[in-house]
């Protein structure tokens, strides 16, 4: 795993902290850390630990675990590249609060807090999108919580599936596939379910012909019935 200082990168996904940055700031921020390229299946923060440091993924795909009471891994979310991950640990002086895993060969920057905190001194903006970015995810837990309590698993399934599809899918011939490699324990962790709930599920949307399955691949082959299904409005983000 090679360290170097590092320049500039782009494009990154929308929504990404990186792609709400203008160039020089971007390349400045970027500028702080140290590049580690790093093998899937590596552990990148871990639940718990006391680490201060943040890392902006400049070529990755990272799931976020965290354990739940019996002591299972439960999947929380995606990040992918342009996303800053860690912050919250690192601007509250507290542990990790959960556990981050390359799912493929990453690229990456590591920032230590003592460049960061000053960095978002003198970019006042950079620090106000961090905020919203930490908001956001504040938001997501609590509709999450609601909709666990709220909507049968076929709906929650569909849910996080439109989620996933808007920002990490790729169009295809048959539809759009969803370039996450996802374990069933993983999506039912998503979605809030037992696993043999989240599998009658997945055969209610198979049978439906609103998405096509097989190892660790979804392909949505109906997306605007699955965002009906799913009780979106549009332009409204499903989590």
């Amino acid at each position: 795993m090679g360290d170097e200082v590092i320049a500039d990168w782009s494009p990154f996904p929308p929504r990404t902290l990186l792609s709400r940055c203008d160039p020089a700031t971007r390349a400045e921020l970027i500028g702080l850390g140290v590049r580690r390229t790093v093998p899937a299946g590596t552990v990148l923060l871990r639940e718990g630990d006391v680490e201060s440091h943040v890392i902006v993924l400049l070529d990755a795909l990272v799931k976020i675990s965290g354990r739940m009471a019996d002591g299972r891994q439960a999947l929380l979310s995606i990040r992918v590249s342009g996303d800053l991950i860690g912050e919250i640990a690192a601007l509250t002086d507290t542990p990790r609060s959960a556990t981050a895993t390359t799912c493929v060969r990453s690229v990456c920057a590591v920032i230590a807090r003592r460049d960061l905190r000053p960095f978002l001194h003198d970019h006042p903006e950079v620090a106000v999108e961090v905020a919203a970015l930490i908001g956001g995810k504040l938001r997501r837990a609590t509709r999450l919580r609601v909709d666990f309590a709220s909507y049968p698993v076929r709906v929650r399934l569909a849910r996080v599936l439109v989620e996933i599809a808007e920002q990490y899918g790729t169009r295809a011939a048959s539809g759009i596939v969803i370039g996450v490699p996802l374990t069933q324990p993983e999506l039912a962790g998503l979605c809030g379910a037992a696993e043999v709930s989240l599998q009658k599920a997945i055969r209610e949307l198979r049978r439906a012909e609103l998405i096509d399955t097989g190892y660790r691949r979804i392909i949505v082959l109906d997306f605007p019935a699955l965002r009906s299904l799913a009780d979106i409005e549009n332009g409204q983000h499903p989590l």
